[in-house]
């Protein structure tokens, strides 16, 4: 398998921590950009940048020879009463990671993205797709793993919507929106991350949740390949 040099925001976050760590088990060169004062949160055998993930001036330079870049930055637990958080932090650490990848000549854009539509959280969809029309513009190779919720430590309450989504699956009216929203653990998420790093698209290629829950894969057992809008 062809080993890759990652670098990696949101590295101290409830997914980044879990994705680095799984990608440096897979034997994966991990580069983390974490805030001063944040180095004790990255897991063991990543390497440590310091900068700041809303300004690209402050970490580009140390992006190196990474051929992937992973872009895990966001709000923590988005609701529709963050908007203007989503804007200022959501938006500007997607510009400013784009401008940097460029910079430093990335091969392969991952890019954590989010299911839609979902009218609930309008705000964090429209910055959301922003965020993938700006790497769609750089023309840097794709990849956007859309979930709608991640479940995991301290996120489990939305296990009591199971059978909430057990019946709208029933439903032909309701089963489009219920598939489409489905909820996903870390590890679906993390293998689905590490899974894109391992096989960069020519172009584009999406995962929506129903192949997260697969690990990464399509009905077809393979990743979801579309072209670009």
């Amino acid at each position: 398998m062809l080993r890759h040099e990652v670098f990696l925001t949101g590295a101290t976050g409830f997914l980044g921590c879990s994705l680095a760590a799984e990608l440096v088990r897979r034997g994966h060169r991990v580069r983390a950009l974490v805030r001063a004062g944040s180095e004790a949160r990255i897991p063991q055998g990543c390497e440590v940048v310091r900068g700041d993930a809303l300004n690209a001036a402050s970490y580009a330079t140390n992006i190196g020879s990474a051929d992937t870049f992973v872009h895990l930055v966001g709000v923590a637990h988005p609701s529709p009463r963050k908007a203007e958080e989503f804007r200022k932090i959501d938006l500007v650490s997607a510009r400013e990671a784009v401008a940097a990848a460029k910079q430093a000549g990335i091969q392969h854009f991952v890019y954590l993205s989010v299911s839609r539509p979902a009218p609930m959280m309008k705000a964090y969809q429209a910055v959301r797709a922003e965020g993938e029309r700006m790497v769609l513009d750089s023309g840097i190779p794709a990849t956007f793993v859309r979930p709608w919720y991640v479940l995991g430590p301290g996120r489990r309450w939305p296990l009591l919507l199971r059978p909430l989504y057990a019946l709208a699956r029933a439903f032909p009216p309701t089963r489009d929106g219920a598939v489409r929203l489905a909820l996903v653990t870390l590890e679906q998420i993390t293998l689905t991350l590490a899974e894109a790093v391992e096989h960069p698209p020519g172009n584009l290629q999406v995962f929506e949740p129903q192949d997260i829950r697969r690990g990464g894969a399509s009905a077809e057992g393979k990743p979801r390949v579309v072209a670009a809008p």
